[in-house]
């Protein structure tokens, strides 16, 4: 005999479990923010009151640009789900910025996958973890493409101490790891969800091919934005530093630290130490380079997941999703 629990019940955990993933959200920014230890809150606060460098002007420069980052990243989105269901732009935004709210404090931004696929009925939901999927995917074709250029230049330059034999193990060892998982699951009955690796190619493989093109446009966008607003944070502070030297040194520094294994909890953190070592070349200052890294983190994080917070409390299941 089953038992279904009342209405009522399910609607006060539902607004439960929405309750817990914005307090979740918010108390994991408070206690990055207050917990760092590598840079106290107290001190970057008053490092940042010393330099002087934010004008209203400037503000609003910083605010317009993480706003650009998010209009090609909610675009994109909007884009790679069109082809198997049509929505707004206006949905396109709940989803991108609830998503983030709900994904804050999850390993590697896991819980994403899931909350974009709550908007949609049953029947699109594996597909949308899909489509999640490769949209993640550019984004890092992007890093990885850009990165292994500046990666390459920053060695090549300022000749850091590298152990190659470590490097070349550790290297070996990843290869390895892939080429055996790729082996087990084509020799595997893999599923997701009850979606077979078959169904999964079949379906990547019938993925519109210009979709995927203007997704990889958006991410190219997006990354110039934000490796720029960097670059903007760094001139600000004075650091002295032609545009190409920067940029060789910020791909380098999102590339390592994307390959990085590691939680989204400490991503600030994992960011941080690869951006000190990596500019310690260039003889900038360690406190300027933590602080532009948090305030990166406030900027393109903290605030879209404050509004994405809004969505995530006034989110329903209704019955029919997302319509166009």
């Amino acid at each position: 005999m089953r038992y279904s629990l009342p209405y009522k019940t399910k609607q006060f955990f539902f607004v439960l479990i929405k309750l817990s993933i914005v307090v979740g959200a918010f108390y994991f920014i408070y206690n990055k923010l207050a917990n760092n230890e590598e840079l106290e809150f107290s001190v970057f606060v008053d490092f940042i009151s010393k330099n002087d460098v934010f004008s209203l002007k400037t503000v609003l420069f910083l605010l317009f640009l993480s706003i650009c980052n998010w209009f090609f990243e909610i675009l994109k989105w909007q884009t790679l789900i069109n082809p198997i269901k049509k929505i707004r732009f206006k949905n396109s935004f709940e989803q991108s910025l609830g998503a983030l709210t709900a994904s804050l404090f999850t390993p590697n931004r896991i819980g994403e996958y899931g909350a974009k696929a709550i908007y949609f009925k049953p029947i699109y939901r594996k597909k949308v973890m899909i489509i999640n999927l490769l949209g993640n995917i550019l984004q890092m074709s992007c890093t990885v493409l850009l990165g292994v250029f500046g990666l390459w230049f920053f060695i090549s330059t300022y000749n850091p101490e590298i152990n190659y034999y470590k490097f070349a193990k550790f290297l070996t060892i990843v290869l390895i790891a892939f080429a055996l998982l790729g082996f087990g699951l084509t020799k595997s009955k893999f599923t997701v969800k009850g979606f077979s690796l078959e169904k999964i190619k079949a379906f990547i493989i019938g993925y519109p091919k210009n979709t995927l093109i203007l997704g990889f446009v958006f991410s190219i966008i997006r990354y110039a934005i934000f490796s720029f607003q960097f670059y903007f944070l760094l001139s600000l502070f004075q650091v002295d530093m032609p545009y190409i030297n920067a940029m060789i040194v910020i791909t380098s520094m999102y590339l390592i630290a994307s390959v990085i294994p590691s939680i989204f909890i400490f991503d600030v953190v994992i960011k941080g130490s690869v951006a000190v070592y990596l500019f310690s070349f260039m003889h900038t200052n360690e406190l300027t380079i933590l602080s532009i890294i948090t305030i990166m983190w406030l900027l393109n994080f903290v605030l879209p997941s404050v509004f994405g917070s809004y969505y995530v409390l006034n989110f329903n299941v209704p019955k029919t999703t997302v319509e166009a």
